[in-house]
């Protein structure tokens, strides 16, 4: 069962977000965190897909700021307008909106994880290292392609952390990748040939089947394993 609630930001800023629940007691609540396309029928997937596993999950509109119920495709008038919007994003001003869409799903009482994609990859670890100043506590952390990580690659993550790459990303460099592997030697990392970037959005031409239900396979284990 899924259905938009909302969420109020500690900033006062209210959102919506879409939480979808799972048929019994959940085993766990995961966050996720959209791509620069907003809450569209690709990250309502994801949610509903750890719903199916027995997650409450729950994805924050954190476009909200700039515009209410903005759901983008990937075609090449909504990729212009995701990328003008990309320009607008501060990690830490969209980090109060993804703590907001944790205090929701406190109520199920479980270890909480977040899951992110692209920039939501991005926000993803940064909530596994800055998780504390916004008094949160995630359980761990999956980023897919999370751009611009080696900028902030020594910080210090809490939890346990999970990265997927794609050997062929064209958005990001090998150095990136090497500088979170110097830096945290325990976090696991996975690099996936044949694959670029967004490899693991069916919706998108960049997806490649096996590599991303690879991905995914490893996801929901290591989900499963810090949080149930």
């Amino acid at each position: 069962m899924s259905e938009w609630v909302k969420l109020t930001a500690s900033d006062g800023h209210e959102l919506e977000g879409y939480l979808a629940r799972p048929e019994g007691e959940a085993i766990g609540a995961v966050v996720v965190i959209q791509e620069i396309f907003g809450v569209n029928p690709s990250i309502q997937g994801v949610a509903d897909a750890y719903a199916r596993e027995g997650f409450l999950a729950i994805a924050p509109a954190i476009f909200d700021r700039f515009e209410r119920g903005l759901q983008l495709g990937y075609g090449p008038d909504d990729m212009k307008k995701a990328f003008a919007l990309y320009g607008e994003l501060k990690p830490d001003t969209q980090l109060l909106d993804v703590a907001a869409a944790f205090e929701y799903v406190k109520s199920a009482g479980k270890g909480i994880g977040v899951v992110g994609f692209c920039y939501g990859g991005l926000l993803s670890w940064l909530t596994a290292t800055r998780g504390e100043d916004l008094k949160i506590q995630p359980a761990c952390a999956v980023g897919y392609y999370p751009g611009g990580i080696g900028k902030v690659a020594t910080e210090e993550p809490v939890c346990p952390v999970l990265l997927h790459f794609g050997a062929d990303d064209d958005h990001i460099g090998k150095d990136q990748v090497d500088a979170v592997r110097e830096a945290h030697p325990e976090v696991e990392i996975y690099i996936y040939e044949g694959a670029g970037h967004a490899f693991a959005n069916p919706a998108r031409p960049s997806y490649v089947a096996e590599p991303a239900k690879l991905a995914d396979a490893r996801s929901m284990e290591f989900m499963k394993n810090n949080i149930a």
